[in-house]
This record gives C-alpha cells, structure tokens and sequence, in this order.
C-alpha cells in the first residue's frame, strides 16, 4: 500500500480529500488526515467567532467520512523529509509515501516587540475564541484597536460594532486607506460604512512596539484596553523550519506540478506555497484541487496537465447587512455582496 498523508483539515486539505474521493482512487493508495482539531474550522469566519456574533458550532464543518480515509489527530511538531516521517505530539510519528502540506499560517508580527505578547490573534478556532472571551469581557466604553486594515481587521472592526455598540473601536493601519491594493470606490465605501458606525480609522500609522496598555505609533503611545492584530501573515513554524527553498514570504517553492523540486513525494498547497496570489482559502481550494489531479495523473502513469489559476474574485463583509467584493477590476458594494458572501459561506458547509 502506498500512503498519502494530508497535514491539515482545512480549506486545501479537504478541497484534495474532495478531489481524491470523487474520482477513481487506486486500490493500493491508503489516505490519512492529520490534524489538531476533530472539525473543519472556517478560518474566513474567525473573525465573527471572535467578535461574538457566530457561536463557535457555525464555524466548524465535520470531517468527510470515507472507508479509505483514516484521520488521525495531533499537533505536527515537525516533518522529517530524509526519512518521510511526520512527528506529532501525544502520538506516534507517521510514515508516508507522499505528502500533502496543507498547514495553513500564524501571525507574522514583524519583529515589533510585544506584538505576540500583547496582542490577541484570530490565526486559530482556539485563539479566535480566546479573543472574543477578552473582547466580551471589556468594561463598557473600552478601547479596541484592530492593527492591520486588511481584509480581517475590517470584517473584525465591523462585527464587533455590531456585537458591542459601546466599544470605542479604532484600526490602526499603515497605509494611506483600508484595502490599499483594491480600487480607490471600494475603499472609500468602507471609510464611509465606518464614519456611519462610529469606527474610527488611524492612517499611516507605523507601529513600533507594543504594551499591554498601549500600542506606539513610532514614539507616540495610544492608549487601549485590548489590541488584535491582524497586520500579517506567514506559514506556520512546522514550514518555516524546513530546509527548503523559500520565497520572500517564507513560503515554499515549487515545481509546476506543486511539487517540492528535491522531493517530488511532497505537495504543498495553501498558505505554505509560494504562488501568485495573496494567500486565501480560494486559492487554497483551487491549487488543491489541481494537486489531485496531478496525484491522479501520475498514478495513471500519465502526464499532469496544469492551467493556469483562476479565482473568482474577494468578497468581505462590513457586519450582517452590508459588505463589499471586487470581481475582476469591478467593485460590488453593498447588501448583494453580503448575500453572495453568506451563500459562499453554505456552500462550504455542505461540501461534503
């Protein structure tokens, strides 16, 4: 028996089990799932877990159930590439023929002191929960600052508005306007949902360090009761320990087929490859799905065809009744993309 181990149970790593499972899949290929938590989280969704207005039962997706899919669970410490061994903790290491690196990112806090300390995250279901049971906790009128106007901070600003109207909410971000990459009209329809909803918005800030009362502008302290950061991202410790070609990000190179050059066994997908997107679960979902049909083709002794990947567009949302997407070079505002983004949000629930 051959076996194909996936590390990780989230967007890329079960769009591959998907993949796998609904086509024909030799009768000597064994699949195993490794992964920490017993469900699927839906990271798109943390920050909604963290501002309170999901319970954490909408977040979380139960794993497939296949007659060859064995699912083992643990918290991979490290991978062994010489001898294709993966270490986990409280469980024995596993073997592998093949590979699949799925394990998503942590945190990237740029070297500024006392941004891991001080700050509260939404890189997990356990650390997106943490945050939303400090967030709730807050005395009355207290002072919340999101670092980071990217896509995650803005659907965190905009829920917790909703969640804690009391809160005095403010994000702190380096560049000129929210959403620095995407059109000048969307950015500026979000500067005005957030001038509606009381949510303040710090241009140009640099932040240089971080304590547990406030976080510093260069030299200039502003004071705050809680701090999230959301101001970057970068494959997780497993992957930045592996002596591998990286790019710039920290993410793995690969050959046109996924594949790591030096180990053609092993597959990487998601936030730990180095492609030319922004990381994202679409993203994620489509590579995977291409890195299926890479496996099914060498299987057959044939050779992979692989096009060019194609996403659909970003969609985001600002609270439960309003939001914003960009498809192409066009900017959709307002309750519609609200609606696709929920419907996208169906949809993934019910892939299996």
């Amino acid at each position: 028996m051959k076996k194909l181990v996936i590390l990780g149970g989230g967007y890329g790593g079960l769009a591959l089990i998907q993949e796998l499972f609904s086509g024909y899949l030799p009768p000597d290929v064994e699949v195993v799932l490794i992964d920490r938590m017993p469900y699927q989280g839906l990271k798109t969704e943390y920050y909604a877990l963290a501002a309170g207005t999901v319970a954490d039962t909408a977040v979380r997706v139960k794993f497939p159930v296949y007659d060859r899919l064995q699912i083992v669970y643990g918290e991979v410490t490290s991978i062994d590439l010489e001898k294709r061994l993966v270490n986990l903790t409280n469980n024995d290491p596993v073997e592998y023929d093949q590979l699949a690196i799925a394990l998503g990112c942590t945190d990237r806090y740029h070297g500024v002191p006392g941004a891991e300390e001080f700050t509260f995250s939404l890189q997990s279901f356990s650390a997106s929960r943490e945050t939303y049971l400090h967030l709730n906790n807050l005395r009355p009128y207290g002072h919340v600052h999101i670092i980071g106007g990217g896509l995650s901070g803005i659907e965190l600003a905009a829920d917790l508005r909703e969640s804690r109207p009391d809160l005095n909410i403010a994000i702190l971000d380096r560049g000129q306007r929210v959403l620095s990459s995407f059109p000048n009209r969307l950015s500026a329809y979000i500067h005005r949902w957030f001038e509606e909803h009381h949510v303040d918005i710090h241009s140009g800030v640099s932040v240089s360090r971080v304590e547990k009362d406030a976080v510093y502008n260069l030299d200039v302290p502003i004071a705050t009761d809680l701090a999230v950061w959301t101001a970057g991202i970068q494959p997780v410790k497993v992957v930045q320990d592996l002596d591998l070609p990286k790019d710039r990000s920290g993410r793995i190179m690969l050959n046109e087929w996924y594949q790591v050059p030096s180990h053609p066994e092993v597959y990487v997908i998601g936030d730990c490859a180095s492609l030319p997107f922004v990381p994202s679960a679409q993203a994620a979902g489509a590579q995977a799905e291409q890195v299926g049909h890479v496996m099914k083709a060498l299987w057959r002794d044939d050779t992979p065809k692989v096009s060019p990947l194609k996403l659909k567009g970003t969609l985001g949302s600002l609270g439960k009744h309003a939001g914003f997407g960009l498809m192409g070079s066009t900017s959709v505002l307002g309750r519609v993309p609200r609606i696709l983004k929920s419907g996208v949000l169906w949809k993934s629930k019910r892939h299996y």
